[in-house]
Protein backbone atom coordinates (compact mmCIF):
# COMPACT_ATOMS: atom_id res chain seq x y z
CA UNK A 1 0.00 0.00 0.00
CA UNK A 2 1.50 3.48 -1.24
CA UNK A 3 1.82 6.24 1.59
CA UNK A 4 -1.53 8.11 1.73
CA UNK A 5 0.18 10.75 2.60
CA UNK A 6 2.12 11.24 -0.49
CA UNK A 7 -0.05 12.43 -3.18
CA UNK A 8 -1.02 15.93 -4.37
CA UNK A 9 -4.55 16.08 -3.07
CA UNK A 10 -3.16 15.55 0.06
CA UNK A 11 -1.01 18.34 -0.06
CA UNK A 12 -3.65 20.68 -1.45
CA UNK A 13 -5.88 19.96 0.72
CA UNK A 14 -5.28 17.25 3.83
CA UNK A 15 -8.58 17.82 6.01
CA UNK A 16 -11.26 15.46 4.05
CA UNK A 17 -8.00 12.36 4.15
CA UNK A 18 -7.58 13.18 7.80
CA UNK A 19 -11.29 13.23 8.39
CA UNK A 20 -12.10 10.24 6.14
CA UNK A 21 -9.54 8.80 8.47
CA UNK A 22 -10.79 10.08 12.23
CA UNK A 23 -14.00 8.72 11.46
CA UNK A 24 -12.96 5.32 11.35
CA UNK A 25 -10.70 5.86 14.36
CA UNK A 26 -9.32 9.34 15.72
CA UNK A 27 -6.01 6.93 16.14
CA UNK A 28 -5.03 3.80 13.30
CA UNK A 29 -2.39 2.52 11.45
CA UNK A 30 -1.19 4.20 8.42
CA UNK A 31 1.82 2.87 5.61
CA UNK A 32 4.33 5.84 5.43
CA UNK A 33 7.90 6.34 3.65
CA UNK A 34 9.08 4.99 0.59
CA UNK A 35 9.67 1.80 2.73
CA UNK A 36 6.17 1.16 3.54
CA UNK A 37 6.72 1.43 7.31
CA UNK A 38 3.63 0.83 9.41
CA UNK A 39 3.36 3.80 12.14
CA UNK A 40 0.05 5.13 13.95
CA UNK A 41 -1.48 8.59 13.05
CA UNK A 42 -3.59 10.53 15.96
CA UNK A 43 -5.99 12.36 14.64
CA UNK A 44 -8.37 12.83 17.44
CA UNK A 45 -8.20 15.98 19.72
CA UNK A 46 -8.27 13.94 22.83
CA UNK A 47 -5.83 11.43 22.02
CA UNK A 48 -3.42 13.73 20.22
CA UNK A 49 -3.56 15.82 23.30
CA UNK A 50 -3.02 12.77 25.45
CA UNK A 51 -0.42 11.51 23.06
CA UNK A 52 1.73 14.63 23.53
CA UNK A 53 1.85 13.94 27.27
CA UNK A 54 2.21 9.92 27.57
CA UNK A 55 5.52 8.99 29.09
CA UNK A 56 5.19 5.76 27.19
CA UNK A 57 5.93 8.08 23.56
CA UNK A 58 9.73 8.54 23.61
CA UNK A 59 11.68 11.26 21.23
CA UNK A 60 14.87 10.21 21.07
CA UNK A 61 15.57 8.89 17.61
CA UNK A 62 18.99 8.31 18.51
CA UNK A 63 17.75 5.73 20.21
CA UNK A 64 14.94 4.53 17.80
CA UNK A 65 17.37 4.31 14.78
CA UNK A 66 20.63 3.01 16.42
CA UNK A 67 19.95 -0.64 14.92
CA UNK A 68 18.19 0.37 12.03
CA UNK A 69 20.47 0.88 8.39
CA UNK A 70 19.80 4.02 6.36
CA UNK A 71 20.88 5.32 3.68
CA UNK A 72 20.62 8.94 4.85
CA UNK A 73 23.50 11.28 5.33
CA UNK A 74 21.74 14.10 7.75
CA UNK A 75 24.04 16.17 9.72
CA UNK A 76 24.00 15.17 13.28
CA UNK A 77 23.31 18.62 14.11
CA UNK A 78 20.54 18.83 12.39
CA UNK A 79 19.39 14.85 12.91
CA UNK A 80 19.73 14.91 16.77
CA UNK A 81 18.43 18.28 18.05
CA UNK A 82 16.43 19.28 21.33
CA UNK A 83 13.51 18.11 19.79
CA UNK A 84 14.81 14.49 19.38
CA UNK A 85 15.64 14.00 23.02
CA UNK A 86 13.50 13.41 26.23
CA UNK A 87 14.43 14.39 29.71
CA UNK A 88 16.56 15.44 31.48
CA UNK A 89 18.65 16.08 28.16
CA UNK A 90 15.92 18.09 26.58
CA UNK A 91 14.88 19.89 30.07
CA UNK A 92 18.20 21.36 30.36
CA UNK A 93 18.69 22.51 26.74
CA UNK A 94 15.22 23.99 26.90
CA UNK A 95 16.43 25.89 30.04
CA UNK A 96 19.02 27.41 28.49
CA UNK A 97 17.21 29.90 25.89
CA UNK A 98 13.38 29.35 27.43
CA UNK A 99 14.03 33.52 28.94
CA UNK A 100 14.85 34.62 25.20
CA UNK A 101 11.41 33.45 24.28
CA UNK A 102 9.24 34.52 27.41
CA UNK A 103 5.96 37.06 26.86
CA UNK A 104 8.28 39.74 28.40
CA UNK A 105 11.13 38.96 26.16
CA UNK A 106 8.92 39.18 23.26
CA UNK A 107 7.06 42.47 24.44
CA UNK A 108 10.75 44.15 24.04
CA UNK A 109 10.91 42.88 20.86
CA UNK A 110 8.04 44.14 19.25
CA UNK A 111 9.37 47.58 18.25
CA UNK A 112 11.61 45.50 16.30
CA UNK A 113 9.34 42.75 14.63
CA UNK A 114 6.85 46.56 13.84
CA UNK A 115 9.96 48.32 12.22
CA UNK A 116 10.95 45.18 9.98
CA UNK A 117 6.84 44.50 9.41
CA UNK A 118 6.38 48.41 8.45
CA UNK A 119 9.60 48.43 6.22
CA UNK A 120 8.11 45.27 4.30
CA UNK A 121 4.87 46.89 3.95
CA UNK A 122 6.50 49.62 2.23
CA UNK A 123 8.12 47.59 -0.03
CA UNK A 124 4.45 46.20 -0.99
CA UNK A 125 2.92 47.77 -3.83
CA UNK A 126 -0.15 50.23 -3.63
CA UNK A 127 -1.86 49.41 -6.58
CA UNK A 128 -1.01 45.65 -7.94
CA UNK A 129 0.30 42.21 -7.38
CA UNK A 130 1.96 40.76 -4.56
CA UNK A 131 3.18 37.38 -3.10
CA UNK A 132 2.77 37.89 0.67
CA UNK A 133 4.88 34.47 1.09
CA UNK A 134 8.01 36.16 -0.62
CA UNK A 135 7.10 39.60 0.34
CA UNK A 136 5.79 39.39 3.98
CA UNK A 137 5.71 35.91 5.54
CA UNK A 138 8.98 34.58 4.98
CA UNK A 139 10.92 37.48 5.41
CA UNK A 140 9.59 39.10 8.49
CA UNK A 141 10.25 35.73 11.18
CA UNK A 142 14.02 35.33 9.22
CA UNK A 143 14.49 38.96 9.61
CA UNK A 144 13.84 38.20 13.58
CA UNK A 145 15.42 35.42 14.18
CA UNK A 146 18.45 36.11 12.99
CA UNK A 147 18.65 39.60 14.43
CA UNK A 148 17.94 38.08 18.02
CA UNK A 149 21.15 34.71 17.03
CA UNK A 150 22.94 37.79 15.80
CA UNK A 151 23.13 35.89 11.93
CA UNK A 152 24.73 38.95 9.59
CA UNK A 153 22.14 40.52 7.30
CA UNK A 154 23.73 39.38 4.24
CA UNK A 155 23.83 35.42 5.04
CA UNK A 156 20.06 35.86 5.65
CA UNK A 157 18.98 34.86 2.07
CA UNK A 158 20.82 32.08 2.31
CA UNK A 159 19.68 30.85 5.59
CA UNK A 160 15.68 31.03 4.07
CA UNK A 161 16.96 28.83 1.07
CA UNK A 162 18.80 26.15 3.58
CA UNK A 163 16.35 26.12 5.80
CA UNK A 164 13.33 25.49 2.86
CA UNK A 165 15.54 22.53 1.43
CA UNK A 166 15.52 20.83 4.82
CA UNK A 167 11.65 20.53 4.36
CA UNK A 168 11.71 19.26 0.36
CA UNK A 169 9.58 16.59 0.67
CA UNK A 170 10.52 12.81 -1.41
CA UNK A 171 14.13 14.96 -1.87
CA UNK A 172 16.38 13.37 0.71
CA UNK A 173 19.92 14.15 -1.02
CA UNK A 174 18.69 17.88 -0.63
CA UNK A 175 17.70 17.48 2.41
CA UNK A 176 20.87 16.26 3.51
CA UNK A 177 23.21 18.66 1.72
CA UNK A 178 21.25 21.29 3.18
CA UNK A 179 22.04 19.78 6.40
CA UNK A 180 25.58 19.94 7.00
CA UNK A 181 25.50 23.55 4.75
CA UNK A 182 23.80 25.02 7.82
CA UNK A 183 25.32 22.98 10.57
CA UNK A 184 28.69 23.84 8.91
CA UNK A 185 27.67 28.02 8.38
CA UNK A 186 26.73 27.88 12.17
CA UNK A 187 29.49 26.38 13.22
CA UNK A 188 31.32 28.77 11.43
CA UNK A 189 29.44 32.09 12.79
CA UNK A 190 29.98 30.51 16.25
CA UNK A 191 33.47 30.58 16.00
CA UNK A 192 33.62 34.48 14.89
CA UNK A 193 31.42 35.42 17.57
CA UNK A 194 34.56 33.64 20.01
CA UNK A 195 36.20 35.79 18.14
CA UNK A 196 34.29 39.14 18.00
CA UNK A 197 31.95 39.00 20.96
CA UNK A 198 27.97 41.11 20.64
CA UNK A 199 25.02 40.53 22.80
CA UNK A 200 23.04 38.34 20.98
CA UNK A 201 21.44 34.72 21.81
CA UNK A 202 24.11 33.00 19.96
CA UNK A 203 27.05 34.76 21.76
CA UNK A 204 25.10 34.55 25.26
CA UNK A 205 25.02 30.26 24.24
CA UNK A 206 28.59 30.51 23.15
CA UNK A 207 29.44 31.79 26.94
CA UNK A 208 27.54 29.33 28.71
CA UNK A 209 28.76 26.48 26.69
CA UNK A 210 32.67 28.00 27.31
CA UNK A 211 32.17 28.83 31.21
CA UNK A 212 31.00 25.19 32.29
CA UNK A 213 30.20 21.74 31.49
CA UNK A 214 26.28 22.54 30.75
CA UNK A 215 26.96 22.66 27.16
CA UNK A 216 28.69 20.50 24.12
CA UNK A 217 30.12 22.18 21.35
CA UNK A 218 27.91 19.93 19.52
CA UNK A 219 24.98 20.56 21.59
CA UNK A 220 25.57 24.28 21.02
CA UNK A 221 25.81 23.60 17.05
CA UNK A 222 22.77 21.87 17.15
CA UNK A 223 20.97 24.10 19.62
CA UNK A 224 21.78 27.22 17.55
CA UNK A 225 20.94 25.22 14.37
CA UNK A 226 17.07 24.37 15.64
CA UNK A 227 16.62 28.36 16.74
CA UNK A 228 17.88 29.61 13.52
CA UNK A 229 15.37 26.99 11.43
CA UNK A 230 12.45 26.19 13.99
CA UNK A 231 11.98 30.39 14.41
CA UNK A 232 10.80 30.73 11.49
CA UNK A 233 9.46 28.19 9.67
CA UNK A 234 6.19 28.00 11.17
CA UNK A 235 6.04 31.34 12.16
CA UNK A 236 5.92 31.79 7.94
CA UNK A 237 3.44 29.18 7.77
CA UNK A 238 1.19 31.00 10.19
CA UNK A 239 1.22 33.96 8.83
CA UNK A 240 0.62 33.09 5.28
CA UNK A 241 -2.23 30.72 6.60
CA UNK A 242 -3.93 33.49 8.47
CA UNK A 243 -3.91 35.57 5.79
CA UNK A 244 -5.45 33.10 3.24
CA UNK A 245 -8.16 32.29 6.15
CA UNK A 246 -9.20 35.77 6.29
CA UNK A 247 -9.26 36.67 2.53
CA UNK A 248 -11.72 33.31 1.45
CA UNK A 249 -13.94 34.41 4.96
CA UNK A 250 -15.38 38.05 3.80
CA UNK A 251 -17.36 38.03 7.17
CA UNK A 252 -13.89 37.62 9.16
CA UNK A 253 -11.87 40.03 7.65
CA UNK A 254 -14.56 42.91 7.93
CA UNK A 255 -14.70 42.36 11.49
CA UNK A 256 -11.44 42.27 11.63
CA UNK A 257 -11.01 45.96 9.72
CA UNK A 258 -14.20 46.77 11.85
CA UNK A 259 -13.01 46.10 15.03
CA UNK A 260 -8.57 45.68 15.18
CA UNK A 261 -8.23 45.28 18.44
CA UNK A 262 -9.90 41.57 17.80
CA UNK A 263 -7.42 40.29 15.92
CA UNK A 264 -5.00 39.28 18.89
CA UNK A 265 -7.92 37.36 20.24
CA UNK A 266 -8.35 35.53 16.55
CA UNK A 267 -4.72 34.74 16.25
CA UNK A 268 -5.56 31.22 17.84
CA UNK A 269 -8.79 30.16 16.07
CA UNK A 270 -6.84 31.37 12.84
CA UNK A 271 -3.71 28.53 14.23
CA UNK A 272 -6.93 25.99 15.13
CA UNK A 273 -8.53 26.06 11.71
CA UNK A 274 -5.25 25.79 9.63
CA UNK A 275 -2.25 24.79 11.42
CA UNK A 276 1.26 25.67 10.27
CA UNK A 277 2.12 22.16 11.62
CA UNK A 278 0.87 19.23 10.00
CA UNK A 279 2.49 16.14 11.42
CA UNK A 280 4.38 16.90 14.72
CA UNK A 281 7.92 15.61 14.81
CA UNK A 282 8.94 12.54 15.46
CA UNK A 283 7.93 10.22 18.26
CA UNK A 284 7.88 6.32 18.85
CA UNK A 285 6.38 4.15 21.80
CA UNK A 286 8.66 2.48 24.24
CA UNK A 287 6.05 0.18 25.48
CA UNK A 288 2.87 -1.04 24.43
CA UNK A 289 0.17 1.18 24.53
CA UNK A 290 -3.38 2.54 24.58
CA UNK A 291 -4.46 6.13 22.97
CA UNK A 292 -8.09 6.32 23.01
CA UNK A 293 -9.41 2.72 21.73
CA UNK A 294 -6.55 1.60 20.23
CA UNK A 295 -3.66 -0.43 21.36
CA UNK A 296 -0.22 0.85 19.63
CA UNK A 297 2.40 -2.36 20.30
CA UNK A 298 6.24 -0.88 21.70
CA UNK A 299 8.76 0.22 19.15
CA UNK A 300 6.61 1.73 16.13
CA UNK A 301 6.34 5.47 15.51
CA UNK A 302 3.44 7.77 16.43
CA UNK A 303 2.28 10.53 14.66
CA UNK A 304 0.52 13.15 15.70
CA UNK A 305 -1.59 15.76 13.70
CA UNK A 306 -2.07 18.75 15.41
CA UNK A 307 -3.89 19.93 12.08
CA UNK A 308 -6.21 17.30 12.06
CA UNK A 309 -6.84 17.30 16.15
CA UNK A 310 -7.96 21.27 15.53
CA UNK A 311 -10.57 20.17 12.96
CA UNK A 312 -12.02 17.53 15.38
CA UNK A 313 -15.67 18.17 15.62
CA UNK A 314 -15.96 16.29 18.87
CA UNK A 315 -14.02 19.03 20.44
CA UNK A 316 -14.75 22.00 17.92
CA UNK A 317 -18.47 21.73 16.38
CA UNK A 318 -18.67 23.15 12.66
CA UNK A 319 -14.83 22.76 12.52
CA UNK A 320 -13.88 23.67 9.14
CA UNK A 321 -15.25 27.36 9.32
CA UNK A 322 -13.47 29.89 10.81
CA UNK A 323 -15.14 31.37 14.23
CA UNK A 324 -14.55 34.62 15.47
CA UNK A 325 -16.56 34.07 18.74
CA UNK A 326 -14.66 30.91 19.22
CA UNK A 327 -12.58 30.56 22.30
CA UNK A 328 -9.74 28.11 20.20
CA UNK A 329 -7.19 29.04 23.59
CA UNK A 330 -6.96 25.02 23.90
CA UNK A 331 -5.59 24.48 20.27
CA UNK A 332 -3.04 21.85 19.73
CA UNK A 333 -0.59 23.87 16.81
CA UNK A 334 1.87 24.65 18.93
CA UNK A 335 1.93 21.24 20.69
CA UNK A 336 1.25 20.44 24.25
CA UNK A 337 3.31 19.23 27.18
CA UNK A 338 6.80 19.30 28.10
CA UNK A 339 7.56 19.92 23.85
CA UNK A 340 5.29 22.78 23.60
CA UNK A 341 6.51 25.10 21.03
CA UNK A 342 9.43 27.58 23.03
CA UNK A 343 8.69 30.06 20.46
CA UNK A 344 5.19 30.38 20.42
CA UNK A 345 5.12 34.17 22.26
CA UNK A 346 7.25 35.36 19.09
CA UNK A 347 5.19 33.96 16.79
CA UNK A 348 2.10 35.38 17.68
CA UNK A 349 3.40 38.54 18.46
CA UNK A 350 5.01 38.70 15.08
CA UNK A 351 1.45 37.56 12.99
CA UNK A 352 -0.61 40.46 14.75
CA UNK A 353 1.68 42.93 13.55
CA UNK A 354 2.30 41.68 10.24
CA UNK A 355 -1.71 41.08 9.89
CA UNK A 356 -2.50 44.36 11.41
CA UNK A 357 -0.01 46.09 9.52
CA UNK A 358 -1.21 44.76 5.83
CA UNK A 359 -5.19 45.18 6.73
CA UNK A 360 -4.79 48.58 7.31
CA UNK A 361 -2.92 49.11 4.97
CA UNK A 362 -4.45 47.81 1.91
CA UNK A 363 -8.33 47.94 2.57
CA UNK A 364 -8.96 46.49 -1.52
CA UNK A 365 -6.73 43.29 -0.34
CA UNK A 366 -7.71 40.43 -2.54
CA UNK A 367 -6.84 36.92 -3.66
CA UNK A 368 -4.85 37.54 -7.51
CA UNK A 369 -5.92 33.86 -8.23
CA UNK A 370 -8.76 30.87 -7.65
CA UNK A 371 -8.10 28.63 -4.48
CA UNK A 372 -7.46 25.72 -6.20
CA UNK A 373 -4.69 27.73 -8.24
CA UNK A 374 -2.85 28.15 -4.86
CA UNK A 375 0.51 25.96 -4.38
CA UNK A 376 1.21 24.37 -1.39
CA UNK A 377 4.69 23.26 0.43
CA UNK A 378 5.08 19.46 -0.45
CA UNK A 379 6.23 18.27 3.06
CA UNK A 380 3.69 16.50 5.98
CA UNK A 381 5.67 18.05 8.41
CA UNK A 382 4.37 21.74 7.44
CA UNK A 383 1.27 23.44 5.96
CA UNK A 384 1.61 26.06 4.12
CA UNK A 385 1.64 27.83 0.87
CA UNK A 386 4.74 28.06 -1.51
CA UNK A 387 3.21 31.41 -2.66
CA UNK A 388 -0.38 33.97 -2.02
CA UNK A 389 -0.21 35.86 -4.86
CA UNK A 390 -2.57 38.79 -3.92
CA UNK A 391 -4.00 42.31 -5.48
CA UNK A 392 -3.10 45.18 -3.23
CA UNK A 393 -6.41 47.02 -4.45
Amino acid sequence: MSDPMSCPEFFQNPYPFYDELRSAAPVKQVTTGSGGRPSYLVTGYAEAKAAFTDPGLSKDTTRFFADRPSGRNLHPAVAHTMLATDPPEHTRLRRLVTKAFTTGAVTRLRPYIRHTADHLLDGLPKDGKADLVAGLAVPLPVTVICQLLGVPEADRAQVRTWSNDLFAAGQPQRIDEASHAVAGYMTDLIEAKRRTPDDSLLHHLIAVRDEGEKLSEDELVSLAVLLLVAGHETTTNFIGNAILALLQHPGLLDRVRTEPRELSSLLDELLRYDAPVGIATFRYSTQAITLGETEIPAGVPVLISPGAANRDPAHYPTPDRPDADRDARGHLAFGHGIHRCLGAPLALAEAEIALGGLLARFPGLRLAVTPEELRWRRTRLMRGLESLPVLTR
